[in-house]
């Protein structure tokens, strides 16, 4: 491994972000890719309409985007950063664990989620990503993320 600087990557939309992970909707939640160096760290976001699926029933009269969906975000993003890096290319991030998260702030529609995630360790498949999402300046949800990079055997 190099401890040179890793070229960034900027400004990825939805269909690059297509081409990295499998997701599609309505389980894709990231909507642009801001800048990323690949394999360490990435910022993103997900802009949040009334037409999203699950406002529909969490809650009825007093929408609210559900927790486990803004961790499952910051977890694309985390992906999209460790698959923009060569040695991961073709292959599927998979979670192996959640740690330490705490819900801030409730994200409703018309909230523009911002996504940041910073890789913390790897060792060879197996690694652990800080995430926060925040809307505006306010922090929604910040933990870890641990997963595995696995071989796609899905992949096109």
């Amino acid at each position: 491994m190099t401890t040179s600087t890793p070229e960034k990557v900027e400004n990825l939309d939805v269909n690059e972000i297509k081409k990295l992970i499998p997701h599609r909707y309505p389980f894709l939640l990231v909507d642009r890719v801001v800048e990323a160096e690949p394999g360490f760290r990435a910022k993103g976001y997900k802009n949040l309409t009334a037409n999203e699926q699950f406002f529909e029933g969490h809650f009825p009269g007093k929408p609210i985007m559900p927790g486990v969906l803004m961790v499952e975000a910051l977890a694309q993003l985390a992906c999209c950063a460790l698959l923009l890096k060569e040695e991961f290319k073709g292959q599927l991030g998979v979670f192996t664990g959640i740690d330490g998260f705490k819900f801030r702030t409730m994200v409703v529609p018309g909230d523009r989620l911002d996504l940041e995630v910073e890789l913390l360790k790897m060792r060879g498949p197996l690694g652990k990503m800080k995430g926060i999402a925040k809307v505006g300046d306010k922090v929604a949800c910040e933990g870890e993320i641990s997963f595995a990079m696995i071989k796609n055997d899905a992949s096109p």
